[in-house]
C-alpha cells in the first residue's frame, strides 16, 4: 500500500470517530474518550487488516489518478515501440520525493516523542520518593476506592511546573517541588485525578496516539483526534474526582490555583498526562460546575455497541481497493476454443488516433500494453492456424483493463479449376486428387487431411453455351471430418455451376481437425473455377 492509500483509509476511520464523538456531546466524557481511542486504533489497524481481507474494488474517475510512469505516445509516430530495460545492479534505486518527505516527517515527530519520554524518565530518576504520611495514606485510600492493584509511585521533582502521571506497569505520579506545602484536601484532589488516569490507562492510550500521529503526521485529522483525546481524558478524570464526593466548586478552586503554580510551555511535558493544562481550563471548569452533565462511565453494553460500530466502519475501509479507471496497463489472456492458453500471439492495440502498440503473449498466454486511458480502441490478434481477430471495444470501468480473448481455428482454403472443351465431347476425368492448400498452424493445431476427393463436373449445357465462372463456397467440416454445410458466397454465379460445385464439395471427406488433441469444427473456403479450353 502507498502512503496516500494509508492516509485515505485512516482518514475515513478517523473522520467516523470524530463525527461519532461530536454526536455524543451529551454523553459522558469517558464514553467520548473511548470513541476516539477506538477510532485511532481502527485507523492503525486498517492497513494490516487490508492485507488479510478479500478485496473490494471501487473505480475512481480517470482524472483523479494518473499513475506514475504512464507512457504518452507521440502523435507523429504510427507505431510506438516500448523497450523496458532491466535494472542495473550498480544503479541506485530512486525513491519518490513524497516518500522522502514522509520519512523525514516521521523521523522528526518520532524524535520529538522519544526526546519527551527521555526527559520524563530522567526527571523521574532524579526525583525523590515521597514518604510523607499524609500522601501515602491518601494514596492508599484513593487507590482502594478505585480498585487499583498496581503499585503507584509518588515522586517529588525539582521542577516547579511538573504535575503529571506516566508509566504502565509501575505508574508514577510526578509532583512539583512545592507539593509538600499543599493542604490535605488538595492532596486528595490531586491524587484522585492522577489515579483516575492510572485506572483508565490514559497515558498508554495517549502515547500510542502520539506514536500514530508521528507516522501520519501529515494528516490533520490525526492532530485533531490527538488533541481531543487528551481533552476528553482530562474531563473524564474530572468526572471521576467529582464521583469521589469532591465538591465541584472546591475542585475548580484547587484547579485554578494549580494552574497558577504550574505554568509551563504547552508542549514541555507532552509525554506525560499533565493535570493543570491552561488551554483546557475554561472548558473543564464549566463542565465540573454543570450538575446536569452525564458523568457515568460507559457500560459494557455501550462499549460493545461502540466496538461494533467502529468495526463496521473499519472492515469495509480495510477491504476497499480504489483503482483508477485509467491510464493503467492494459493486459489480458489469450485462449483457444478448448480453454487452453495460446502463447506467441502477436497482439496490436490501436487507439482512435491510429497510434498503435504491439505485444506478444507469453508462455501463460498473458500480454500487457503500457498504461492507456479510457476511450475506444481496436485490438488485433494474429497467430498461425487461427483466424485473425479484430475487436472494437471501449475502456471505461476498471475491469475493462483486463481482457479475455478466445481465438477461433483458422479457415482452410482450396482452389479447384474445372476445365472443359468448347466443341468436342468432354474428356474423361483422370481422377487426379487436388490437395487443399496447407495453412500454417501452431504446434497445438493438427489440420485436417482430405481422404475422399470428388471433382466437380462441368455442366454440358454450360459448355455448349460457352459459359465460364468462379463459384466461391464456404464449407464447414464437422468434428467427424464430414462436410456438414456448404453455401455459395456470391449471387453473381450461374445456378448450374453453383449446383455442380456444391454437389462435389458435399461428398468430400477429411480427417478430424484436432486442437490440443480434441476434434473441432473448421471452416473451409473453396473456389471452384469453371473454364473452357480455347
Amino acid at each position: 500500500m502507498t502512503v496516500l492509500d494509508v492516509a485515505i483509509r485512516s482518514s475515513v476511520v478517523l473522520a467516523a470517530g470524530l463525527l461519532l464523538n461530536a454526536m455524543l456531546a451529551s454523553r459522558s466524557a469517558a464514553l467520548r474518550h473511548r470513541v476516539l481511542a477506538g477510532a485511532m486504533l481502527g485507523a492503525a489497524a486498517v492497513t494490516p487488516m487490508g492485507l488479510l481481507l478479500p478485496e473490494w474494488t471501487v473505480t475512481l474517475p480517470a482524472h483523479v489518478v494518473a499513475p506514475t510512469g504512464a507512457l504518452a505516445p507521440v502523435a507523429s509516430d504510427r507505431v510506438t515501440t516500448v523497450v523496458v530495460a532491466p535494472p542495473e545492479s550498480s544503479s541506485p534505486t530512486r525513491t519518490s520525493p513524497i516518500v522522502v518527505a514522509w520519512l523525514a516527517g516521521v523521523l522528526v515527530a518520532a524524535a520529538t516523542l522519544i526526546v519527551g519520554l527521555v526527559r520524563v524518565s530522567r526527571l523521574t530518576a532524579r526525583a525523590s520518593r515521597v514518604d510523607d504520611v499524609r500522601w501515602l495514606r491518601t494514596l492508599d485510600s484513593v487507590a482502594g476506592g478505585y480498585g487499583l492493584s498496581r503499585p503507584v509511585v509518588l515522586a517529588q521533582t525539582d521542577s516547579a511546573h511538573m504535575l503529571a502521571t506516566w508509566g504502565i506497569l509501575r505508574p508514577c505520579v510526578l509532583l512539583p517541588r512545592h507539593a509538600g506545602d499543599w493542604t490535605l484536601d488538595r492532596v486528595r484532589v490531586v491524587l484522585c485525578h492522577e489515579l483516575a488516569h492510572v485506572r483508565r490507562h490514559d497515558w498508554l492510550l495517549q502515547t500510542m496516539a502520539e506514536a500514530l500521529r508521528a507516522i501520519l503526521w501529515f494528516n490533520p485529522l490525526m492532530w485533531i483526534a490527538c488533541r481531543r483525546l487528551r481533552r476528553e481524558s482530562e474531563q473524564a478524570c474530572d468526572d471521576e474526582v467529582l464521583a469521589m464526593d469532591v465538591s465541584g466548586r472546591d475542585y475548580a478552586a484547587h484547579l485554578i490555583d494549580l494552574v497558577r503554580q504550574c505554568r509551563r510551555p504547552a508542549s514541555t511535558w507532552a509525554s506525560a498526562m499533565p493535570m493543570a493544562h491552561p488551554s483546557t481550563l475554561e472548558r473543564r471548569i464549566a463542565a465540573m460546575l454543570n450538575s446536569r452533565l452525564d458523568r457515568r462511565p460507559p457500560s459494557r453494553r455501550a462499549m460493545a455497541v461502540l466496538g461494533a460500530v467502529l468495526l463496521l466502519v473499519a472492515l469495509p475501509v480495510a477491504a476497499l481497493r480504489a483503482r483508477p479507471a485509467g491510464p493503467a496497463p492494459l493486459s489480458g489472456t489469450i485462449y483457444d476454443v478448448t480453454g487452453a492458453v495460446v502463447p506467441g500471439v502477436e497482439v496490436t492495440l490501436v487507439d482512435a488516433n491510429e497510434i498503435s502498440w504491439m505485444a506478444t503473449s507469453d508462455a501463460n498466454g498473458r500480454f500487457e500494453f503500457p498504461p492507456v486511458g479510457p476511450g475506444k480502441y481496436v485490438l488485433k490478434a494474429t497467430h498461425i492456424g487461427f483466424r485473425a481477430l479484430q475487436h472494437d471495444f471501449e475502456l471505461r470501468d476498471a475491469r475493462d483493463w483486463d481482457r479475455a480473448i478466445t481465438l477461433q481455428v483458422g479457415d482452410l482454403r482450396e482452389t479447384i479449376t474445372v476445365r472443359g472443351s468448347r466443341l468436342t465431347a468432354p474428356k474423361p476425368q483422370t481422377g487426379t486428387r487436388a490437395d487443399p492448400q496447407r495453412v500454417r498452424v501452431g504446434g497445438n493445431i493438427q489440420p485436417p487431411k482430405k481422404v475422399l476427393d470428388v471433382r466437380p463436373v462441368y455442366p454440358t449445357a454450360m459448355r455448349e453455351a460457352g459459359l465460364t465462372g468462379v463459384v466461391p463456397l464456404e464449407a464447414v467440416i464437422g468434428r467427424d471430418g464430414m462436410v456438414s454445410t456448404v453455401r455459395v458466397l456470391s449471387a453473381q454465379v450461374h445456378p448450374d455451376l453453383a449446383i455442380a460445385a456444391v454437389d462435389a464439395v458435399r461428398q468430400w471427406r477429411f480427417t478430424p481437425t484436432l486442437l490440443n488433441g480434441n476434434p473441432v469444427e473448421v471452416v473451409m473456403t473453396v473456389s471452384v473455377r469453371f473454364d473452357l479450353d480455347d
